[in-house]
């Protein structure tokens, strides 16, 4: 176990605010209350997150949506983005922004039947850009759909048995959970709590059938305590996200997110338990130092039967206690880093009416994806495939994703799940049929593998959709791991396990914050270089260059790959050697983020 918090006991310098002796923003108060941010009365307005949606959608002249409507849309499961290459070009023939939508779907675990897959293959074609995405998140998103098409896609979503629904927005995201097929008793456990989780902490609101189904309006539906008795109206103050992991592996970043399971198995592989983490988050905006992100901590050990009480009472503490006038300083990791784990962990217990344990050891040795074939203890099969940035599209004169998934799902008799680090795995695959799937494989051209720091990396989108990025992500990355791959086997690297990850903002949604090599946009071909995070994603990483041009991140890294070639000790990471030999201070956690930051001596 490396470099986590388990003790509750604040320093003794350490001052923490009071915690609310009740629920401090009822509907009245947050209506009357002047301090509250902007988006806290658009929630409350809403109407359980209808607003003027309907309406929004009949208006033809242009491919947008009102400002506040695009804040509740993403309780829908969308962003509203434009193309922002054409920005310009429309600007000066004064036509509207080439505006569309981004939809993302609510998958727990990341699990899909072969019907489920032809269905959101057949939307990718029909309706989007000709892509899927798999995201960090361990969910698909389309890009590109045009608000007239929206209910379209939405009913061919709805068909597959699958919605939309707080995949984005201020409340309990996606459930993330693992995917090591080795491990199916543990794998199925982590499983049914992902699903668990998502279907009892999902909003009660009949909004999303009305509008995008054309369902009836549910008679009371203005009365909180029917629609939505454990958000309200004011949902939550941020969004909210909730992993379930299965040591050894931490594939689905546990120490990154609001809510977190870590499985404890006994010498059968059993689960006993689940250690619960809390207050990990990644975003933060550049020159704030208020703004930071945080590996969760690990709070207590729950025996299985109260996982699920555990994980509302810890999303309502962060209900009430979170930050509701400071935007953005409302994620749970600021709730934490404001009352302290030990005055949050005794609100827990109050709330589930129990004390529990504490932790229980464990230990993490990475955060990748096991590649290629691997044989489940049911006799059953798994095929784990790269996907580039989780882009699954027909690459002219390359892989063939996009058609290859489609036809292995017209064979498959298993199901498809996809990882938290945009992977494809087709799953539980008999004996008798592994090699028709690697015949299409082959046929198709798609990679069971990759380089070492290419399997190893992340990007977020980015441009040319994302209304937040600073710089290129996923567009870029490939180029510059082409460029690293060759510093690296110049110095006997090209085999050594290393994390590299790149998001176009500081928003964090490729977790670069738990990349031993992080890089994070801050304008046109300009990056931040953060080092020196653990191969686990136990521990953050630290600022290491600011304002690095594009074409000066080889010529910083290069030296120091030398280094760690020559220095090195047996087994070290590159993300502790850096530390351990003096580059880049290590990282505690929370505000600690920005201290001692830069390169802490030349490289030699």
């Amino acid at each position: 176990m490396a470099d986590h918090k388990t003790a509750d006991t604040p320093t003794a310098e350490r001052v923490y605010e009071t915690p609310p002796t009740e629920r401090p923003i009822t509907e009245a108060e947050a209506a009357r209350a002047a301090k509250l941010s902007a988006n806290e009365h658009i929630k409350i307005a809403s109407g359980y997150l209808r607003g003027t949606l309907a309406e929004g959608l009949l208006k033809n002249a242009t491919g947008a949506i009102s400002d506040d409507d695009g804040q509740l849309v993403k309780f829908h499961g969308m962003y509203l983005q434009d193309d922002r290459d054409l920005r310009a070009e429309r600007t000066r023939k004064k036509l509207d922004k080439a505006y569309s939508f981004m939809i993302r779907l609510r998958i727990a675990g990341g699990v899909v039947t072969p019907k489920q897959w032809l269905i959101l293959d057949e939307i990718a074609r029909t309706y989007a850009n000709g892509t899927l995405r798999a995201t960090t998140r361990q969910t698909f998103q389309y890009h590109g759909v045009i608000k007239s098409n929206l209910k379209r896609t939405m009913a061919a979503i709805d068909a597959a048995l699958l919605d939309t629904i707080a995949a984005c927005g201020d409340v309990n995201r996606n459930v993330m959970a693992a995917t090591n097929p080795a491990q199916k008793g543990a794998h199925e456990a982590a499983y049914k709590l992902a699903k668990d989780i998502s279907d009892s902490l999902l909003p009660k609101t009949n909004a999303w059938r009305e509008i995008w189904l054309d369902g009836e309006r549910v008679v009371g539906g203005e009365d909180a305590s029917e629609v939505e008795p454990v958000y309200g109206k004011t949902y939550l103050p941020r969004k909210f996200k909730t992993i379930v992991a299965v040591p050894p592996s931490n594939e689905v970043d546990v120490y990154a997110h609001d809510l977190g399971f870590i499985a404890i198995l006994d010498k059968k592989g059993k689960v006993t338990g689940w250690n619960v983490t809390v207050g990990g988050g990644m975003g933060m905006t550049h020159g704030e130092t208020d703004t930071f992100p945080r590996t969760a901590d690990v709070m207590l050990f729950s025996e299985p039967e109260y996982a699920l009480k555990v994980a509302e009472a810890v999303m309502t503490v962060q209900r009430d206690w979170g930050n509701r006038n400071v935007r953005k300083n409302a994620r749970l990791k600021y709730t934490i880093e404001r009352y302290g784990l030990k005055a949050f962990r005794a609100e827990v217990e109050k709330r589930v009416g129990r004390a529990f344990q504490d932790p229980k050891p464990f230990t993490f040795t990475g955060n990748g994806d096991r590649y290629g074939w691997v044989a489940g203890d049911d006799g059953k099969h798994h095929l784990t495939l790269y996907v580039p940035s989780g882009r699954i599209k027909d690459v002219e004169g390359g892989p063939q994703f996009l058609a290859g998934l489609r036809r292995i799902a017209e064979v498959h008799q298993g199901d498809f799940r996809l990882t938290g680090n945009q992977n494809v795995i087709i799953a539980n695959v008999p004996a008798d049929k592994k090699a028709e799937i690697d015949a299409l494989v082959q046929e198709y051209g798609l990679t069971t593998g990759a380089g070492a720091l290419r399997r190893n990396s992340l990007a977020c989108v980015a441009l040319p959709t994302c209304g937040l990025a600073l710089a290129e992500s996923e567009r870029y990355l490939p180029s510059l791991i082409d460029e690293l791959e060759e510093s690296l086997a110049s110095h006997g690297l090209s085999d050594d396990d290393i994390t590299i990850r790149m998001t176009g903002c500081p928003n964090g949604c490729a977790r670069p914050f738990i990349a031993e090599i992080g890089l994070v946009g801050r304008g046109p071909e300009r990056y931040n270089l953060y080092l020196g995070a653990a191969f686990d994603g136990s521990r953050l990483s630290k600022l290491y260059a600011e304002d690095v041009t594009a074409s000066d991140i080889r010529p910083k890294l290069d030296p120091l790959f030398a280094a760690y070639a020559k220095d090195r000790t047996k087994g070290e990471r590159f993300g502790d050697f850096v530390i351990r030999a003096g580059y880049v201070a290590k990282t505690g956690n929370g505000p600690d983020f920005h201290v001692q930051t830069g390169a802490q001596k030349a490289v030699a």
